[in-house]
């Protein structure tokens, strides 16, 4: 139900800031099963798609455990490589994505992106680093931790999917399925699920069509 990234602005209220290091690798190597090539499609209803052509966003989530799932989607103005000319932006996340402190690409291995993200709420810091497949191309990019380094994240795995509607409407469809160390109380967990997915995604809209 979070982020890549960028859906974790309550997790300070009750988790605290852990010790991310880069230094050292993380206390395990996935709990999320990965993807492995494009993400299956998501079948949206009748209701789905007329939300989405009316400009509404459409988010689905669901908990699990110390974590949960949520897809969200909407139909931008702008075309594909806008779009992923925004997404791909990370050294401007801090100027616009809510909480996003730092952004910094540390290393590119081909398709692999690999970002340092750290988030600040009320205060607190918390650090992740997350390894993308950015395979625009074939109209996606998918995450997961670097497992190679320490994050204060448990597991985030997800993807971004990137597809044209007409000439000058893109669908973007945004999945995550997030891991926390320690408990979370099921009242922060629904509150990250609904107004932390719009804020992981709706500033994809506004930079697009700006």
């Amino acid at each position: 139900m979070r982020p890549f990234c960028l859906v974790l602005p309550l997790l300070a209220l009750s988790a605290g800031a852990y010790a991310a290091d880069p230094n050292a690798p993380h206390n395990n190597q996935g709990i999320v099963a990965a993807y492995h090539g494009a993400p299956a499609k998501v079948t949206l209803s009748a209701e789905d798609e007329a939300k989405l052509a009316a400009g509404q966003m459409v988010q689905k989530q669901g908990q699990t455990g110390n974590g949960g799932h949520a897809v969200a989607f909407m139909n931008i103005n702008a075309t594909p490589d806008k779009v992923w000319s925004k997404i791909t932006s990370f050294s401007n996340y801090p100027s616009w994505v809510d909480n996003v402190t730092s952004c910094t690409t540390y290393k590119k291995e081909g398709s692999m992106i690999y970002v340092d993200f750290v988030l600040s709420v009320m205060g607190i810091g918390v650090e992740y680093y997350i390894k993308h497949d950015y395979e625009p191309s074939q109209g996606y990019m998918t995450w997961t931790l670097d497992y190679s380094r320490l994050s204060d994240l448990d597991d985030s795995v997800g993807y971004w999917r990137v597809t044209a509607v007409s000439p000058t409407v893109t669908r973007v469809e945004y999945s995550v399925d997030i891991r926390f160390k320690g408990w979370i109380p099921g009242f922060v967990q629904d509150m990250i699920s609904t107004k932390g997915l719009t804020t992981a995604t709706s500033w994809v809209k506004k930079q697009s069509e700006s």
